[in-house]
């Protein structure tokens, strides 16, 4: 049976608020560091108008059955003809995105610094807790959990006979580290408030080709059903305005 235990008030004002609170000073800290440590890069002009031209179709698409049937062969045409057309990729002609990672020394400089900016205090926080924190028992959750949460909660204490509501020291770490987005999107900003998951996830899928998605757009023009939604729509309106007044 899991023993109910009592916290010494010591552990919430040496344990508890320091790791909070310095949790908290090194994310703060984090983001400016690496906002100093960025480089001014112009955006490439190939890029901006491709990610243009996405946009536009992706509208094309979505408001296809408001314009008639011929104004949307058009547009169609415009942007996925096979010899000029917008979203037309030729063959060989599309991006290795490896290459040009290691081709281009600012873009392989500005990955290097944003691993640093999250490797190097997530090493000295980790460090520094388990030196001096190890093995206290720093929180207790007010509701009932189930056992598969022991192992996310009590990170650094083997015992049994502890209940699951309790945590452990080094696990209040992990939860402090991967969610204070929300104090962080107060603090510095929505667009700011990046945590180390969206980190991981971005650095996962650096360097993605984007000829990829002028390809999906054009499979998705070229397979839509037009159906025009507004067929002899002053009739209609004239219509349906007369058996109102009527």
């Amino acid at each position: 049976m899991a023993e109910d235990l009592v916290l010494d008030t010591a552990i919430r004002d040496w344990v508890l608020i320091p790791l909070t609170v310095v949790m908290i000073l090194i994310g703060i800290l984090r983001y400016f560091v690496s906002k100093l440590m960025r480089s001014q890069q112009n955006p490439d002009a190939k890029v901006v108008r491709e990610g243009q031209v996405v946009i536009r179709a992706r509208n094309l698409r979505a408001g296809a059955n408001f314009i008639p049937s011929k104004s949307f062969r058009a547009r169609r045409a415009y942007f996925s003809n096979e010899e000029n057309g917008l979203l037309h990729v030729p063959k060989g002609q599309g991006q290795n995105p490896q290459a040009q990672m290691f081709s281009d020394p600012n873009m392989a400089m500005d990955m290097m610094k944003k691993n640093l900016s999250m490797i190097i205090p997530q090493t000295l926080t980790f460090a520094w807790v388990n030196f001096f924190f190890s093995g206290f028992v720093a929180a207790k959750i007010p509701f009932p959990l189930t056992q598969r949460f022991r192992s996310m909660l009590q990170n650094g204490i083997d015992l049994s006979t502890v209940d699951v509501s309790y945590v452990s020291s080094r696990s209040w770490y992990f939860l402090n580290l991967f969610g204070l987005r929300g104090l962080f999107s107060l603090i510095l900003g929505e667009e700011n408030a990046m945590d180390d998951t969206q980190r991981m996830m971005q650095m996962s899928g650096f360097g993605m080709d984007p000829t990829k998605n002028l390809s999906a757009e054009k499979d998705g023009l070229d397979i839509i059903q037009h159906e025009w939604a507004l067929p002899k729509f002053e009739q209609r309106a004239e219509a349906a305005l007369k058996k109102l007044l009527s």
